[in-house]
């Protein structure tokens, strides 16, 4: 007893007597006396309300024998030097249990030295205070800031369920299991109501406690139906949190729930809650929580922080059936705007492969020309998405229709970087002035199969590998000018002469750059795919697929290769003609003999006629020779007039009695199509005549 200098003169032996009397029978803190030998001698009458301690057995009795897993190496040690040193020992928190059958209990005790007036230490008390409801409340607050950061990390379903599952056990719960209804993943939405009609709920996400095991609960993705008055369809009605009590294989509703907790309770669940998934009006699913054994049954509180945790989780679900929806949603369109099909061209043999893992706008086309020639087109959208997959089929329409004006590679972006510019333009005012998407890239160019001569130009794209006959791989040398939309349009073209059966690649950026290693490397793993080039084409584009993709696709995967072929002389025939009306006999006279010579004579009347018609209009209005090909493209005959003037023709239609003006008018009518295309010096007009089987 610690008396103050003047108090001598007090109550003195009364007062002490009172102190202890209080101690011992007033006090509302337990207090333990032990002996130098850590047996318990002396407690209060707070210490007997201290559930976790059986003292009446105890009295007389090393700690060590009594206290459970209470008693540690370190709480011996703690004792240990206070009843060496003298120093309290304040709050130490202890956690335990006395025996097997009580639930796990937290103590804080405090610990000081007794001594008597000459020093000589008598033994210790020790306070002792349950704490075991105030270390359960800031376990709940610790799980609330820290469950922040831990769900919701990806747009996943499956693992934004797995992340909830994982926080609530074994925090909270013994054994957890969140369900999703099969709509959300498909993307739809469940409105609040009969959930009976919303299909089957499908396990999402599973946790237990190591000593569990999975024993008794759903596999990840198996489906689980629902029965009429359980607490889980009640649950999923109302959109309101059950928590259930006292479970026992008796329990009424087990007997209509054939699967959902009905082997946990088999184990010696007997506490239950209920927590339905739903946000912004949608319902999502459920997640069930069990405590087994010993634990205590769950409390309103537990109920609260639980429910928080599935307001979060049910947030971020409808966030990843939001994107799942507009991933689908894009992978359709996208799967719609490309071509539905890629057959095989006079002038080249193709394969491809496209996979739209990442939902973005990577995309390709083969692009039918006049001449046998054909376009290969490869671009690359930024971004993901509904609005990247109709950016991208605004482009491939755009390329569609500046292909039918026979523009050469560069002229071609260049008009596209126009039309992109405009889009963002639009694209940023129904925006409110956001800065739109960036980033399209594409490559163009042409392939023709007489000159054996390829055109290309790029806006920002990869340029196209070249495997060659003879075993070389390289990369074209092509000029790369800005991404469309985004600086000044600079594009140049290049002219690469192939051989007959170079197989050219188009992949898209994110595919190549999934290829470890310099580009040297990643041009050594493309020969090992490419070789050798005389391989079926779908397999070595599938061997490179394999060669090229990632582990875990995040982008789509764009292949499109193409094996040139060539036309010969048996398949083409090439005059130069004077600028002379004479010349016109001399055109028909070439055209019924190359014609005789093919075995087409049956053809000879229509092809003569379209051939002299151009022929008339070049000598009309140029002043250079004229060039006249024919190319025997499949089922096509070519008819090819080139002159120096760059005046594009017109069709007009002559009156009755008017004396000219009928030559392209009759050409339109006795062709398939025909067009104009520029070249390095005027321009040439073509015109494709059918070789049907009736002549």
């Amino acid at each position: 007893m610690v008396v103050s200098p003047g108090a001598q003169d007090g109550p003195g032996p009364e007062l002490d007597r009172a102190v202890l009397w209080a101690l011992f029978t007033e006090s509302p803190i337990g207090l333990l006396v032990f002996d130098p030998e850590l047996r318990l001698v002396r407690y209060n009458g707070a210490a007997r309300h201290v559930d976790a301690i059986p003292l009446i057995s105890a009295l007389g009795r090393p700690l060590a024998d009594w206290a459970g897993d209470f008693y540690t190496d370190d709480t011996e040690a703690v004792l240990r030097d206070v009843l060496e040193t003298g120093v309290p020992a304040i709050d130490v928190e202890l956690t335990g249990h006395l025996d097997s059958e009580r639930a796990e209990t937290a103590l804080s005790v405090s610990c000081f030295r007794l001594a008597d007036q000459d020093g000589g230490v008598l033994g210790i008390a020790v306070a002792v205070v349950d704490v075991t409801d105030r270390q359960r409340a800031r376990k709940r607050l610790e799980l609330l800031r820290r469950s922040g950061g831990r769900i919701g990390t990806t747009l996943d379903i499956f693992r934004t369920a797995q992340e909830l599952a994982d926080e609530l056990a074994p925090a909270l719960a013994d054994a957890v299991v969140v369900e999703v209804l099969d709509a959300v993943l498909r993307g739809e939405a469940a409105s609040p109501g009969p959930v009976l009609e919303s299909g089957p709920l499908r396990c999402a996400g599973r946790r237990t406690v190591p000593e569990l095991g999975t024993e008794g609960i759903s596999e990840i993705g198996e489906v689980i139906g629902l029965s009429f008055a359980t607490p889980f369809v009640q649950s999923m009605t109302d959109l309101r949190t059950r928590l259930v009590n006292g479970l026992d294989p008796q329990t009424a509703w087990l007997e209509r729930e054939p699967r959902r907790g009905r082997d946990l309770v088999g184990l010696g669940a007997h506490s239950l809650m209920v927590l339905p998934l739903a946000a912004r009006g949608v319902v999502l699913g459920l997640a069930h929580c069990y405590r087994l054994g010993r634990a205590p049954a769950f409390d309103e509180e537990d109920l609260a922080v639980a429910a928080e945790l599935a307001d979060r989780a049910a947030l971020s679900l409808d966030n990843a059936r939001l994107y799942n929806r507009e991933r689908s949603a894009a992978r359709i369109l996208q799967l719609t705007l490309r071509p539905a099909r890629v057959t095989d061209h006079p002038a080249v043999e193709t394969a491809f492969s496209y996979r739209p893992f990442g939902a973005g706008g990577d995309w390709f086309d083969v692009i039918p020309l006049s001449g046998a020639r054909v376009a290969l087109v490869a671009g690359d959208t930024a971004g993901r998405g509904i609005q990247a997959a109709a950016t991208m089929g605004e482009i491939r329409s755009a390329i569609g229709v500046l292909a039918v004006l026979d523009l050469p590679p560069d002229e071609v972006l260049e008009r596209l970087h126009a039309l992109v510019t405009r889009l963002e333009g639009e694209q940023r005012q129904r925006d409110d002035g956001g800065e739109g998407s960036r980033g399209r890239t594409c490559l163009y160019m042409v392939y023709d199969p007489v000159s054996r001569r390829c055109t290309m130009a790029s806006a920002g794209h990869p340029a196209p590998v070249l495997a060659r006959p003879d075993g070389r791989v390289e990369y074209a040398d092509v000029p790369s000018g800005p991404p469309l939309g985004r600086g000044m349009p600079d594009y140049r073209t290049t002219d690469v002469e192939l051989p007959e059966g170079c197989v050219v690649t188009l992949a898209n950026a994110a595919l190549l750059r999934a290829a470890s290693g310099t580009r040297e490397e990643r041009l050594a793993h493309l020969h090992d795919a490419l070789m050798p080039p005389s391989r079926p084409l779908q397999e070595i584009c599938d061997t490179l697929l394999y060669t090229l993709a990632p582990h875990r696709a995040d982008n789509d995967a764009v292949l499109l290769l193409a094996r040139t072929r060539v036309l010969g002389p048996d398949r083409v025939g090439t005059w130069t003609l004077p600028n002379d009306p004479a010349a016109v006999a001399g055109a028909r006279a070439s055209v019924e003999s190359r014609l005789a010579a093919w075995g087409l004579e049956a053809h000879t009347f229509t092809a003569a006629l379209v051939v002299s018609e151009l022929v008339t209009n070049a000598v009309r209005y140029s002043h250079g020779d004229i060039g006249l090909r024919l190319v025997l493209d499949g089922p096509t005959l070519v008819c090819e007039v080139t002159d120096d003037s760059s005046t594009a023709p017109h069709l007009r239609h002559a009156e009755a009695d008017d004396e000219g003006g009928r030559g392209l008018s009759i050409t339109s009518q006795i062709s398939t199509r025909w067009g104009t295309r520029p070249e390095a010096r005027g321009k040439t007009i073509w015109a494709e005549v059918p070789l049907s089987d009736e002549g």
